[in-house]
């Protein structure tokens, strides 16, 4: 699965692993990024900003136009593996990116901005995927938290921060063992 412009947007696509099947998942005006299959490959889970004001979008495909996008509110969506059943599981006008599914499927990690009005501080949360519920905080520390992943076993969950680094200009690694 990967994002391309290849048809005039920024759009998901799938292919086969030697480059052939090539197929559009997504066609709804605005920017479909990051996205992850579950474990099955049965579902995949994505990020996106779509745009109810033509003002908004008309900017999007300017700045498209010239290789630039500016994703500074990105909604969650899961849907199936083929994109079809499509259903946005965040609501929170936030940046919300680097979704992951749990190992078993149930749920979606993933980094947000939502509790930072400046929008600068990311940290970690984590939503059942049909996106029922209020999100769980992971993380707490005042920086950048982001693009947690699971192991496959479930056991450990490594992602990147800032954390470490007071100026915030380089990110390092983490690795936690995951505790339910």
């Amino acid at each position: 699965i990967f994002t391309s412009v290849r048809d005039g947007d920024l759009d998901l696509y799938s292919m086969n692993e030697d480059g052939t099947g090539v197929t559009r998942l997504t066609n709804t005006p605005g920017y479909d990024g990051g996205a992850f299959y579950n474990a099955q490959c049965t579902e995949i889970v994505w990020r996106a900003s779509r745009f109810e004001d033509p003002k908004a979008l008309a900017d999007y495909q300017t700045l498209l136009k010239d290789g630039f996008v500016r994703p500074s509110k990105m909604e969650l969506y899961v849907a199936n593996a083929d994109g079809t059943n499509a259903k946005q599981i965040t609501k929170n006008g936030a940046a919300n990116f680097g979704p992951y599914f749990t190992p078993d499927g149930k749920k979606i990690i993933y980094s947000s901005n939502v509790l930072d009005p400046r929008g600068r501080e990311f940290d970690i949360f984590m939503l059942a995927k049909d996106g029922s519920g209020e999100p769980e905080r992971i993380t707490t520390a005042p920086a950048f938290d982001g693009f947690p992943m699971f192991s496959p076993d479930g056991q450990w969950l490594v992602f990147a921060s800032n954390r470490e680094n007071p100026e915030g200009h380089e990110s390092n690694l983490f690795i936690a063992k995951w505790v339910e």
